[in-house]
């Protein structure tokens, strides 16, 4: 009797043809999170079982497996020989000793000699002759027996699905820019398109020393929370202190914001390019702040050239963003009060709905080239 680990993909299964590279990619992805804990993964008709480890390691391996894209389910399993007893063994030891329940087997082996419902009534038969304190029901039963014939000889018994993150491997949906700051919003973002399949780097902006430096160390600690979920990111930090100086003093200050927010993305563009981004991502919410208007939006996006700009959180609002970052569990670390650059020079009246002529009428009093590149030469890259 072996403890093992089944993992149930997700939409992998739709993929056709296909199917067999987002499953390398998922084993993949699988591996990495796993790094350090001694396992085996082995494929097992359209699953697969973690074998091989230590028995204290179990809670850990689920933890990490939870966090995994791809993966729909997972269930802690005893691998046994497919034999009448050995089954009825393992059910006894998945068996609670007080309630009702009922036992659900699903026979791939189709040479065994009990079909599934033979199977189950078996099964079912023994427990209540061994467990005096525990009735059937079919219906809403406490716990529930799986009894699962496999075809190699072996059969696989467990009583719980722990719930995956689903959606796709981190890695089969080409590769992302996310503008990542101190807040709530922005590494959800990440996390929602990280779930899409979406491999992710982020780039963080800071005005030190008008920032400090546990604002800085406050971003780290979110991407590290991100890049659990996304097998390791890159993390890069670009200085704006010098950008947001110079729009203090030749700029309108009601248009700080806007402008700033254009400088951003423009960094944020070249920097995607250099590394083989396809795309910026960012955790704007539409209305919720002043710079996160439409009118805000097609300002900072008329300066993009070539990439598109992904924002899943537009159309949430700030209770279900909240909700998503503390699944995460980054929402304890987000409400740290330490500020970000956005706050630096913050005007009383920012403007909440800039024409676009007229910001670009404000940023012309800027060297909009050199300070792009300045911001770029302060470049800090932190692996994850």
């Amino acid at each position: 009797m072996e403890k093992v680990i089944i993992v149930r993909y997700s939409e992998i299964h739709l993929k056709g043809k296909n199917r067999g590279y987002f499953e390398r990619v998922l084993i993949l992805n699988m591996e990495k999170s796993l790094k350090g804990i001694k396992h085996e993964i082995k494929r097992q008709s359209g699953r697969y079982l973690v074998e091989g480890f230590e028995l204290d390691e179990t809670e850990e391996i689920l933890s990490r497996l939870k966090r995994v894209f791809g993966i729909h389910s997972l269930s802690v399993a005893l691998k046994v020989p497919t034999k009448m007893g050995a089954i009825f063994n393992a059910a006894k030891e998945v068996c609670f000793p007080v309630g009702s329940f009922k036992v659900n087997s699903h026979r791939a082996d189709k040479s065994f000699e009990l079909n599934s419902m033979q199977i189950s009534a078996e099964i079912g038969g023994r427990i209540l002759s061994t467990f005096k304190n525990l009735t059937v029901d079919v219906h809403d039963p406490s716990f529930i027996i799986n009894v699962d014939v496999r075809e190699n000889g072996t059969t696989l018994v467990f009583n719980e699905f722990f719930k995956g993150a689903g959606g796709m491997p981190v890695g089969t949906s080409g590769k992302g820019m996310l503008l990542i700051s101190g807040g709530i919003d922005s590494p959800v973002a990440g996390h929602m398109i990280a779930k899409r399949g979406m491999q992710i780097d982020c780039i963080h902006f800071h005005s030190y020393p008008y920032t400090n430096l546990q604002a800085r160390e406050k971003v780290v600690d979110l991407a590290k929370v991100l890049s659990k979920y996304t097998c390791g990111t890159r993390l890069n930090i670009i200085s704006v202190t010098q950008i947001q100086e110079e729009i203090h003093k030749k700029c309108n200050g009601e248009y700080m914001v806007t402008i700033l927010r254009r400088f951003m993305m423009r960094i944020a563009e070249r920097l995607a390019q250099k590394y083989g981004a396809q795309c910026l991502i960012t955790g704007e919410s539409l209305g919720q702040v002043a710079s996160q208007t439409i009118e805000g939006m097609t300002s900072s996006n008329s300066v993009i050239e070539s990439l598109p700009v992904l924002r899943p959180l537009c159309g949430f609002d700030k209770d279900e963003i909240i909700e998503r970052s503390r699944d995460m569990g980054a929402f304890e670390i987000s409400i740290q009060p330490f500020e970000d650059c956005c706050t630096v020079f913050l005007p009383k009246h920012p403007v909440i709905k800039p024409s676009l002529e007229s910001v670009e009428e404000e940023e012309s009093k800027l060297d909009v080239e050199n300070l792009v590149k300045g911001a770029l030469a302060s470049l800090e890259i932190i692996n994850l």
